[in-house]
């Protein structure tokens, strides 16, 4: 496919006003997005998680408006209005007007809420974009009733990442694959995917609790960071080494190989704070409680021969991950060795879910 098969043929009816609500989880890459090229085309391909509790509401009021020249918008986060959110919608409006012409003809009020702590290192772009872009599709489906839901989820996905590139696999789960590769057929660049593959039980119902080390705003922000890989001296050894790590995932899912699962995504989450560290400028996200959390679940997973990992994202807070039947056992550690790391004590309990849901 091609950017052009998602512009919309002429629309078969006409709409005046209306609401419409969705709620889109946040998701864990396993093999690391790291680095665009223009228009959100990622540089290597990822493969995440999607969460389950970890998830934004958003709800769009719409109304035909008098004036085309323009869009027109205001943005609640919480109840209150957000103006600082603005510039990043706006950006979104001008990327996706050519396949939601309709924009510029409705007023939109756009009301939002998190589960979890903006800028946390949740990724709540991902979960804010996928909910957004999902209830313009909601719209747009007013518009053209015969729109497939298989071809909805792929317009979603796909005008989601020109609004966050991760928000792309937000929108369906359990296992999401974006950027095109030789491993998974189907794969794009310009969408997510389902993992079309087999995956052992083992990685059913996997667990995250994700322990909130710093919950401030990051002090270099994703899409910089991504910038920074353009003449970054590793860049094209880390873009062959997503390609080559998303290959050797795909007999670790099928057999249930938990340690070379283990393996390969810790190795994933270092090697992308590696390449922090390793640009120019160079930056550091993890925190002394990361390293901390990091070395107590080393220590313990030797003690105990548990299957217990972390995976990072873009900051600082750890993502804890496990296979649900030694839940028990984990979170007791968890709690009584780890929690005492995070900032007030907090932490989140979630595991794999399966994409986002129409609310009304």
């Amino acid at each position: 496919m091609t950017e052009q098969d998602f512009i919309p043929k002429p629309y078969l009816s006409d709409i005046e006003n209306g609401k419409v609500t969705w709620e889109s989880p946040s998701n864990i890459a396993l093999i690391k997005y790291w680095g665009k090229k223009k228009d959100q085309i990622p540089e290597n391909p990822s493969i995440s998680f999607t969460l389950s509790n970890c998830k934004t509401i958003t709800t769009v009021s719409y109304s035909k408006k008098a004036d085309t020249s323009s869009f027109e918008f205001d943005v609640f986060l919480d109840g209150k209005m957000k103006d600082d959110f603005k510039p990043k919608i706006q950006t979104f409006f001008e990327r996706i007007e050519v396949y939601l012409p309709f924009l510029k003809e409705f007023k939109f009020k756009i009301e939002t809420e998190n589960t979890f702590p903006h800028s946390s290192g949740i990724a709540s772009s991902a979960s804010g974009m996928s909910a957004l872009a999902l209830c313009l599709m909601s719209i747009e489906k007013q518009m053209l009733p015969d729109l497939s839901q298989k071809s909805f989820n792929k317009k979603a996905s796909f005008l989601a990442r020109l609004g966050s590139g991760s928000a792309c696999r937000s929108i369906e789960g359990d296992l999401i694959v974006w950027g095109e590769n030789k491993t998974v057929e189907g794969s794009s660049d310009l969408f997510g995917v389902q993992y079309p593959y087999k995956v052992h039980e083992n990685f059913k119902e996997y667990q995250d609790t994700i322990l909130l080390v710093d919950k401030g705003e990051k002090q270099v922000s994703s899409s910089v960071g991504h910038n920074l890989m353009h003449n970054h001296p590793f860049a094209k050894n880390r873009f062959q080494q997503a390609h080559d790590n998303l290959e050797n995932l795909k007999p670790i899912l099928e057999s249930g190989d938990l340690g070379g699962f283990i393996s390969l995504i810790e190795s994933e989450a270092l090697t992308l704070h590696a390449m922090m560290m390793t640009s120019m400028p160079y930056f550091i996200l993890m925190k002394p409680n990361t390293l901390e959390i990091i070395n107590k679940i080393w220590k313990f997973r030797q003690e105990t021969n548990s299957n217990i990992s972390f995976t990072l994202d873009a900051g600082a807070n750890v993502h804890v991950l496990y296979p649900k039947n030694k839940a028990t056992e984990i979170l007791e550690f968890i709690k009584s060795e780890l929690v005492a790391y995070c900032q007030n004590g907090h932490y989140i309990c979630d595991q794999i879910g399966f994409g986002a849901n129409h609310i009304k």
